[in-house]
C-alpha cells in the first residue's frame, strides 16, 4: 500500500504523520517567536471569540431552579437527607434530634470497632479500627469526628445505592452506557469545588449540603465498578443460573450481583474513601467536623493542632481504605445445616455483649461515657517546640530557596507560560496531537483547549497548566528513581507500594499541613503540596510496571551479557513504559485536583477563581472554571491513552 493510499484510508504513515506533526510543531515555533509583531487577536483570545458560557448556565440553572419548579424536588430531597443527618447526629454525638438517646459513649463504637476489625481480617485490623476510636476520643475530637463520620453514614449508602443502580442499566443498555461514559468522564475531572457551587444554589449551606455534595461526588466510581463486575460475570454461571430456571430478575439477584461481588465492594471502598474526601472538603460551605477544624487551624497557621488533627482524618481513612478492602477480598463463610445460631454469629453477639458491658460501665465511670477537651490528652505543645526547633533551624534554607524557586525558576516560567499566543499553544498541543494520535488526537486537543480559550479565562488557566507542568516535572525527577529503586527487590517494593497505598488514602488536605509549615503560604508551598500530591502514582506505577515484565525477557538479557543498567535501560524500561505512563497521567489528574485546592494557600489560578465563584453561588462561572479543569485533564488522558496504546501493540502486549 502507497503512502498516499494509506493517507486516503484514514490510516496516514507514521512518517508522513511525524513530518505534519513537526510542520505544525515549527509553526508553533514562528508564532512563538513573532509575539510582538503578531496581531492582538493571535496573542491572546479576541472578544468576539469569548461567549458567555457563563450566563448561558445561569439562564439554565435559573430556568431549572425557577421555572420547572427543580428547587422544590432538590428542597424535599434535602430535607429528607437531613431528618436522616439529625439521627446519625444524635446517636453519634448528641445533637438533640429525635430519636434524642444519643450520644452513644464511645467506648460502646470503639468496641465495634475492635469486634468489626478482627472479623473482616484479625488482631492487627481490630488494632487499627478500635484504636482509631480511642485515639479521637482520647485527643478530645470526638464530636468533630462524629460530625464527619454522620455524614459518611448517610451519604455512602446514597451513593452506592444509586451507583449500583446506574450501573446495572448501564450494563443493560449500550445506548444508556454510550451516553453516561462521556458524563462519567467529565464527572471524575471536576475538580471538588465544581460540585459545591450548583448544591449551595439548590440546597444551601450547612451539613445537609455537604452530604448532598458528597453524595454526588462519590457516586461515578460505583457505577463503573458495577458495570466492570457484570461484564465480568462467566458466561457459564449464567447458562447455569438459566438451567435452574432463574427469572430476569432471579438471575440478577442471586447470580449476577453475587458473583460480581468483588468489583461491587471495591466500588463501595472507592465510595467511602470519595466521601471522607469530601467531607473534610465540605467545610467550605459550612460543612462542621474535622475538616473545619483543620481549615480554621490551617488559618490560623497553629501547626500543632493541625498535625493532631491530620493524624486523625489520616486514621480514619486508612481505617476505613482496610476495613472495606478487607470486606471486598473476604469470601462469603458458609455453615452446614444444623449449625448453632450463636456459631454463625458469633462476631455479632461478641459485637453485641461489649457494646452492652461498656453501655453498663459508661454509666458509672463518665470518662467511658465522653472525654471532654479538659480531660483529653494533647500533644500540640511538643509537636509546636519541635515544629518551632525545626524552622529555626533550617529557615536560613527554606528562605535561600524559597527566595531562589520564587525568583529565578517559577515566575521567569510562569512569565513564559503567559508571554505564550494563545494561537502558539493551540499549535503546540495539536502539533503533540498529531504526532501520537494523528488528526483525530489534534482535533481532541485543539477543541478542548479552544473551549478553554472561548471561556474567557485563558490567562488563568495558563497559570494553572505552568503549576501543574512544573510540579508534575519536579514529581516525576523524585517519583521514577525512587519507583526504579523500589522494583529491584520484592520485599522493598511491597513496602513501597504499601505506602503508596496508605499515602493515596490520605485526603488532599493533609498535603497542605508540611509544606505550609516549611514554607508559609506562597507559590513554592503550593508547588510543594502538589509535588507530594503527585509523587505517589509515579513511584507505585513505576514499581508495578517493572515488577510485570516477563522474567523470561529479563533472564534473555542476562544470558545475551547485559548488565543491570543495560536490562534495565533496553528491556525493562520499554516493556514498563506503558503501565508508566498511567502513572504520569493519574500524576497530572491529581496535580490538578491539588492545584485547586491549593488555591487556599495563595495562587492566582483558576482554582482562586473557583473559590470566589463558590463564595458568591455564581453557578456559571464556577462550572466553567471546573470545565475547563477538566478539559485540561481528560486532554492529558486522551494523549497518555492513545500513546500507550500504541505502545502496548508495537511491543506485542496486546
Amino acid at each position: 500500500m502507497t503512502d498516499q493510499t494509506m493517507v486516503l484510508s484514514g490510516k496516514p504513515h507514521t512518517w508522513t504523520r511525524a513530518k505534519t506533526g513537526w510542520a505544525i510543531f515549527a509553526a508553533a515555533c514562528v508564532l512563538a517567536a513573532a509575539n510582538t509583531f503578531l496581531p492582538a487577536g493571535l496573542v491572546r483570545p479576541p472578544e468576539w471569540l469569548i461567549l458567555p458560557f457563563a450566563d448561558w448556565i445561569n439562564a439554565v440553572f435559573a430556568f431549572l431552579r425557577d421555572d420547572l419548579g427543580l428547587l422544590y424536588l432538590t428542597r424535599a430531597f434535602a430535607d429528607g437527607v437531613e431528618w436522616l443527618l439529625d439521627v446519625t447526629a444524635n446517636l453519634l454525638y448528641g445533637k438533640n434530634r429525635w430519636p434524642r438517646i444519643g450520644p452513644v459513649p464511645w467506648t460502646v463504637i470503639a468496641s465495634i470497632g475492635f469486634v468489626i476489625g478482627y472479623a473482616l481480617q484479625g488482631w492487627r485490623l481490630s488494632l487499627l479500627t478500635g484504636g482509631t476510636f480511642v485515639w479521637i476520643a482520647v485527643m478530645g475530637q470526638w464530636k468533630w469526628a462524629m460530625e464527619t463520620l454522620s455524614v459518611i453514614v448517610v451519604a455512602a449508602p446514597f451513593s452506592i445505592l444509586f451507583g449500583l443502580v446506574m450501573g446495572i442499566c448501564a450494563w443493560r443498555s449500550k445506548t444508556f452506557e454510550r451516553i453516561l461514559n462521556p458524563i462519567l468522564n467529565i464527572a471524575q475531572s471536576l475538580p471538588h469545588f465544581a460540585y459545591m457551587i450548583p448544591v449551595v444554589v439548590f440546597i444551601g449551606v450547612g451539613p445537609k449540603a455537604g452530604a448532598i455534595v458528597t453524595i454526588i461526588f462519590s457516586v461515578p466510581p460505583m457505577i463503573r465498578m458495577s458495570l466492570l463486575g457484570l461484564r465480568k460475570v462467566p458466561h457459564e454461571v449464567i447458562e447455569s443460573g438459566h438451567m435452574c430456571g432463574s427469572t430476569r430478575w432471579q438471575l440478577l439477584r442471586h447470580v449476577r450481583i453475587p458473583t460480581a461481588r468483588t468489583e461491587i465492594l471495591v466500588g463501595v471502598n472507592q465510595v467511602i474513601m470519595q466521601c471522607l474526601a469530601m467531607v473534610v472538603l465540605a467545610s467550605f460551605i459550612g460543612m462542621p467536623g474535622l475538616g473545619q477544624k483543620l481549615l480554621q487551624l490551617l488559618q490560623a497557621l497553629k501547626i500543632g493542632r493541625s498535625v493532631e488533627i491530620g493524624i486523625t482524618i489520616v486514621l480514619l481513612a486508612v481505617m476505613l481504605d482496610r476495613c472495606t478492602k478487607a470486606w471486598a477480598t473476604k469470601q462469603p463463610e458458609h455453615f452446614e445445616k444444623g449449625t448453632s445460631f450463636a456459631e454463625r454469629n458469633k462476631f455479632l453477639l461478641l459485637g453485641l455483649g461489649l457494646s452492652l458491658a461498656c453501655l453498663v460501665l459508661a454509666q458509672f465511670i463518665p470518662l467511658m461515657d465522653q472525654i471532654g477537651r479538659r480531660d483529653a490528652f494533647t500533644i500540640s505543645k511538643p509537636i509546636d517546640a519541635v515544629a518551632d526547633w525545626f524552622i529555626v533551624l533550617i529557615d536560613p534554607v527554606t528562605q535561600w530557596l524559597r527566595w531562589f524557586l520564587i525568583t529565578w525558576v517559577l515566575i521567569p516560567i510562569r512569565d513564559a507560560f503567559l508571554w505564550m499566543p494563545y494561537a502558539a499553544v493551540l499549535a503546540l498541543l495539536a502539533a503533540a496531537g498529531w504526532a501520537i494520535g494523528g488528526p483525530r488526537s489534534a482535533l481532541v486537543c485543539l477543541a478542548f483547549f479552544g473551549l478553554i480559550a472561548m471561556s474567557g479565562w485563558w490567562d488563568r488557566a495558563m497559570i494553572t497548566v505552568y503549576t501543574v507542568v512544573v510540579a508534575v516535572s519536579i514529581a516525576a525527577v523524585l517519583g521514577f528513581p525512587l519507583g526504579i529503586w523500589g522494583s529491584f527487590h520484592g520485599k522493598r517494593a511491597a513496602l513501597a507500594l504499601l505506602i503508596c497505598d496508605t499515602l493515596q488514602t490520605f485526603p488532599s488536605f493533609i498535603y497542605l499541613i508540611p509544606v505550609v509549615m516549611l514554607f508559609g503560604v506562597n507559590d513554592v508551598a503550593v508547588i510543594g503540596a502538589v509535588v507530594l500530591f503527585a509523587a505517589v502514582p509515579l513511584v507505585r506505577y513505576t514499581i508495578e510496571g517493572l515488577r510485570q515484565v516477563p522474567e523470561t525477557l529479563i533472564e534473555a538479557a542476562g544470558m545475551s551479557g547485559a548488565t543491570r543498567m543495560q536490562t534495565l535501560w533496553n528491556v525493562r524500561l520499554p516493556m514498563a513504559l506503558p503501565t508508566i505512563m498511567v502513572g504520569v497521567n493519574q500524576s497530572v489528574m491529581f496535580s490538578l485536583f491539588m492545584v485547586i485546592i491549593a488555591a487556599f494557600i495563595g495562587t492566582q489560578d483558576l482554582g482562586q477563581e473557583m473559590q470566589r465563584a463558590l463564595s458568591s453561588t455564581d453557578v456559571g462561572k464556577g462550572l466553567v472554571l471546573g470545565l475547563a479543569v477538566a478539559f485540561m485533564g481528560l486532554m492529558v488522558d486522551h494523549l497518555v491513552t492513545t500513546w500507550a496504546q500504541s505502545k502496548k501493540q508495537a511491543l506485542g502486549l496486546e
